[in-house]
């Protein structure tokens, strides 16, 4: 992928697990819209227990898309945008890669179907 950047490979396949289960993504959402938020607030929210959404902010800390800080007894959840945007970087990429193939495939054939004629 990136050989810039060691282990963006890495990174990016933690993301793209991470954000692969759609609690996760629900988790995430939430987390974007709310600010700091605690596990508890969170699962108000969601049809699983507060111990579910424990284990899933455990799974979005590991990738980077979240952190906990503890304040008196709770701790607080956040969005860390930097795994988000990295993943959105590759994306983008591979996206314009694809871009550019299919173009000179259009190319290809505009001029075969122009011989042709």
């Amino acid at each position: 992928m990136s050989e810039e950047h060691p282990g963006a490979d890495e990174a990016v396949d933690h993301v793209l697990s991470a954000l692969a289960d759609p609690t996760r993504r629900k988790l995430l959402g939430l987390l974007a819209a709310h600010g700091e938020v605690t596990a508890t607030t969170l699962a108000e929210g969601l049809p699983v227990s507060r111990q579910a959404v424990v284990k899933h902010l455990s799974v979005l800390d590991a990738a980077g898309l979240v952190s906990g800080s503890r304040v008196g007894r709770e701790v607080r959840y956040t969005v860390r945008p930097a795994a988000l945007d990295a993943t959105a970087r590759w994306m983008a990429t591979l996206a314009a890669d694809w871009d550019r193939r299919l173009a000179a495939v259009k190319r290809i054939a505009e001029a075969a179907e122009r011989d042709a004629h």
